[in-house]
């Protein structure tokens, strides 16, 4: 995996003239194009397919969370769909999400759990009956989906360290919360830079606000592409 393809850009737009728009500006800039919630549940199909268009790889982060045969069958429409990345809840249980592997199976789209979301703090979690502090439970469900055949996990990158020296080198850790260099955080408190979440063991790096509030969105990232070949 190269830098660029290790940089992710969400399409957080409401519609599909929005996404094309960024898909025609960054598809060759950056490796992938994330489209989330908001965008399938606008254009379904299309968002995917807009993706392809601009040649850059598709993460469909739908963060799947059900019964194993609706996951599987999700997963089966992802599949057919191209999409190189897709999201599932590892909450979902062992049955479900050995269900979904079962449904990758021969395809090219890797499986990624979500563990805990990090909206989450341990009083929220406590309140629907995880107890203990959110790293353990990030812990706890990773193994699970893991054991359960997973590809890889998102993360934090407060997390990446614990994870791999917990499960080593064979999940692939995505990533969210970046910021390049002399960057503004924002809202984010668990941030780091590319180069920070590379050596703690990131493969794919999230990276929205930094590039799509850029007066330059290309420069911006071929700016954060150029830090990740440095590291």
């Amino acid at each position: 995996m190269n830098a660029r393809e290790r940089v992710v850009f969400p399409l957080d737009v409401p519609s599909l003239d929005d996404a094309e728009r960024w898909t025609t500006l960054l598809g060759a800039e950056v490796g992938v194009l994330k489209v989330g919630l908001e965008l399938f549940t606008a254009a379904g199909p299309r968002a995917v397919e807009a993706v392809h268009a601009s040649g850059a790889a598709c993460f469909l982060d739908l963060k799947l969370h059900d019964i194993p045969a609706t996951m599987a069958g999700a997963v089966r429409s992802a599949a057919a769909l191209g999409v190189r990345y897709l999201t599932v809840h590892a909450a979902a249980g062992p049955a479900a999400l050995a269900a979904a592997c079962a449904a990758a199976a021969g395809t090219d789209t890797r499986l990624l759990a979500v563990t805990v979301l990090t909206s989450l703090d341990a009083g929220e979690l406590a309140a629907i009956g995880l107890m203990g502090a959110p790293d353990e439970a990030v812990r706890r469900l990773a193994r699970v989906a893991l054991d359960a055949g997973l590809d890889g996990l998102v993360c934090s990158p407060q997390e990446c360290v614990a994870l791999r020296q917990a499960l080593g080198d064979g999940p692939l850790l995505v990533v969210p919360g970046i910021r390049p260099r002399g960057a503004d955080v924002g809202d984010q408190r668990r941030v780091a830079t590319p180069s920070e979440a590379r050596r703690q063991g990131a493969d794919l790096l999230v990276i929205g606000r930094p590039i799509r509030h850029a007066a330059d969105p290309v420069a911006a990232a071929r700016a954060i592409v150029r830090e990740l070949e440095e590291a």
